[in-house]
């Protein structure tokens, strides 16, 4: 199974198609998928790109990151765990 990475300074009209075209010559993506903000819909601004192995996930990373894309400099790196964030409970 590959890595999730986290794509981050694309424009935000970059939508999931863009995103997998891009990936692709470094082998298979499972999924891309650009997050959203539910309030706006608008793009939050970064995005999670799946490959299909860990290899893949690394050539990827190691091609892309900090290449130009629209004038901006990609950030590619491996996806942390998303941490849970609970919303504590007011107390007066």
């Amino acid at each position: 199974m590959g890595k999730k990475l986290y794509v981050g300074n694309l424009s935000y009209e970059v939508t999931d198609g863009d995103l997998a075209k891009l990936f692709e010559p470094h082998g298979t993506v499972e999924s891309a998928q650009v997050i959203m903000d539910r309030d706006s819909g608008r793009s939050k601004g970064f995005r999670f790109v799946e490959m299909k192995t860990d290899h893949e996930s690394q050539s990827a990373m190691a091609a892309l990151n900090g290449q130009d894309s629209g004038g901006r400099p990609l950030t590619v790196n491996e996806a942390k765990p998303r941490e849970d964030r609970s919303r504590g409970s007011r107390h007066s």
